[in-house]
């Protein structure tokens, strides 16, 4: 066999090939356009779809409650609407997780708002009437000034004398820098609590007029009278004291005032202070004599601010009210 024949019969072969591929190649093809025009719905049944649809939307809509398709929907709502209640029973606690944190978060930041709220209410209103009692100690001290024309230093009361000293004493916060020194009246807006026993830098004892050991001299209301009047030694509401006149043959009458009587350069007492009323009168047929009991104008059971009567112009290390009812 020739060459030139063997090369005809390889290209007719190669030709047979290339066709046998290509129809292969073909059917394939056709076979997936088959498929694909199988499997795609045809336009007609899309408008068949979309024209049910629009119907059955007119009808439902235009049907109200009487509806031919209600029937179907109260079945359906049968059927899922115990699943859609069991399933949102199930899920809500895990879908409220998150705002369970942030509004027990929100809560607990007001709660402890109103806690404090409550907190500083509950103070002020606790409070109130004792910074009411002080304004007012305050106000009764600076007109206590200006009735009787003394400077005064005003200081608290911070202690009550022991009791087995058996004297009536207190602790006041006002010493020598105060400008406060020993045998200085002392009085609050009542009237006459007592005098400077000690002082040291800072605070100063006060012997209480109703001590045992207290004499004071003191006028009796319109008549003048003077005499000298006892501390029993006794505080509170039951607290008195006995006044003797001077005059023996003098009667005092009831609910008369008695203000102290003064001493010299106002020492231990100032004159014109307030110290009570005549609460009784006794008489001793024996001894011809009239004994008036008194009942204080301050209550000793309760001091808080009083004031110690001072020279105008006293240096000391707070203010000081004046005279005439000013501060300096």
């Amino acid at each position: 066999m020739s060459l030139d024949t063997l090369d005809r019969r390889g290209e007719r072969e190669q030709s047979t090939s290339g066709r046998l591929r290509t129809d292969r190649r073909d059917r394939r093809w056709r076979a997936t356009a088959r498929l694909d025009r199988r499997d795609r719905p045809s336009r007609a049944l899309l408008v068949a779809l979309l024209l049910a649809c629009a119907t059955l939307i007119t009808l439902d809509h235009q049907g109200g409650e009487s509806s031919p398709l209600e029937p179907a929907r109260q079945a359906v709502g049968e059927v899922f609407g115990p699943v859609e209640t069991a399933t949102a029973a199930t899920v809500r606690p895990f879908i409220a997780i998150p705002g369970w944190f942030r509004t027990h978060d929100s809560l607990r930041g007001e709660i402890n708002e109103l806690e404090a709220e409550n907190a500083r209410l509950r103070a002020e209103s606790e409070t109130s009437g004792f910074d009411r009692n002080r304004l007012e100690e305050y106000d009764g001290l600076t007109q206590a000034a200006d009735n009787l024309g003394y400077a005064l230093v005003p200081s608290r009361v911070v202690g009550l004398g022991p009791s087995q000293s058996f004297s009536q004493t207190v602790t006041i916060d006002a010493g020598s820098r105060a400008g406060v020194h020993p045998d200085m009246t002392v009085l609050n807006n009542d009237g006459l609590v007592g005098r400077v026993l000690r002082v040291t830098s800072s605070t100063a004892t006060v012997l209480l007029v109703v001590d045992a050991e207290s004499v004071v001299g003191g006028r009796v209301g319109e008549s003048m009278e003077v005499g000298f009047l006892h501390g029993r030694g006794v505080l509170g509401s039951s607290g008195r004291i006995d006044l003797e006149l001077a005059d023996e043959s003098e009667v005092p009458a009831k609910h008369d005032t008695v203000v102290t009587w003064g001493s010299e350069s106002g020492a231990p007492y100032v004159s014109g202070v307030p110290i009570g009323r005549v609460s009784s009168v006794y008489s001793s047929v024996r001894e011809t004599s009239q004994r008036a009991v008194i009942e204080p104008f301050v209550d000793f059971g309760s001091l808080d601010l009083v004031g110690v009567v001072v020279p105008s112009g006293t240096s000391s290390d707070r203010a000081i009210v004046e005279a005439d009812g000013s501060l300096r």
